[in-house]
């Protein structure tokens, strides 16, 4: 969402071509365009009133949210099943199975539950934590 107010910023402040605003924030020029027709279609002007926020903003655009659109399905805790993946014997295929005694026909097919747990993987900061004790390396 942050992108469309530096779209509108960039177009009608520093008077950027599209192509220019599309280097700059990493976005298809194809993406600016329908962002600033949206916007000129809106009667959206810039600098945006004081009272508008972000999220009336997108609203007011019609742009689709971010999140997964709701599909009726339970959505599973991936960070418990993440948790339960680190122990001895445990399988995702179980964890699955698990999931679907609980949440019965609103539970996700195996593929889909896989595919959502590796989504969610990916999205997951790496790191690696390491304890240091003064005077044990040089």
């Amino acid at each position: 969402m942050r992108k469309i107010q530096e779209i509108l910023r960039l177009k009608y402040e520093s008077k950027l071509s599209h192509e220019k605003i599309a280097g700059a924030l990493g976005l298809s020029k194809g993406a600016v365009a329908k962002y600033i027709t949206q916007a000129r279609d809106q009667g959206i002007v810039w600098p945006l009133p004081q009272g508008q926020d972000l999220a009336s903003l997108e609203e007011r655009l019609a742009l689709p949210s971010e999140r997964r659109p709701a599909t009726g399905k339970a959505e599973p805790d991936f960070f418990q099943i993440h948790v339960e993946l680190k122990r001895k014997g445990v399988t995702i295929q179980l964890l699955w199975e698990e999931y679907v005694a609980t949440h019965g026909a609103a539970a996700y097919q195996y593929s889909r539950f896989c595919d959502l747990y590796r989504q969610w993987r990916q999205q997951q900061k790496r790191s690696m934590r390491q304890q240091h004790f003064a005077g044990e390396k040089p």
